[in-house]
């Protein structure tokens, strides 16, 4: 019965971070510059953390199709123009990135909000040049 309660409360736990999740939107891709075998795209998104958040982490994931090797994708987050939060991350072999940041830590009793509000987040991937990115 424990061990069936422990599932239980790890499965509902799980959704609730999925459902409950700071949120994107819709995303903007350009190519910024080419280099030879490479060309850097940026992409733009919107982040929304509710001020009413209760979860921990948030993240910027996605896969880079035709990635340059040894490349790192380079993470941005603004917030009215102001630079809030600079990372890196590496690229796995089928392209997939991600990038786990703290919204919210806890302080003994307190809750820090560290990130609240809307955002604008710039993503920097390396491709290949022989690669159209807007497919």
């Amino acid at each position: 019965m424990k061990a069936k309660l422990i599932m239980f409360s790890g499965l509902f736990i799980l959704m609730s971070t999925i459902m409950f999740s700071p949120t994107f939107a819709e995303q903007t891709s350009e190519v910024v510059s080419t280099n030879g075998d490479t060309s850097l795209v940026k992409t733009s998104i919107s982040l929304y953390v509710p001020s009413d958040n209760t979860l921990p982490w948030a993240s910027v994931h996605g896969i880079v199709n035709d990635y340059a090797d040894g490349h790192p994708v380079i993470i941005q987050i603004y917030q009215d123009g102001q630079e809030v939060h600079f990372a890196q991350t590496d690229v796995s072999e089928d392209g997939f990135y991600e990038y786990k940041f703290r919204v919210r830590n806890i302080d003994g009793d307190n809750a820090i909000k560290v990130f609240e509000g809307h955002y604008d987040v710039k993503i920097f991937k390396t491709i290949n040049t022989n690669y159209n990115f807007s497919n």
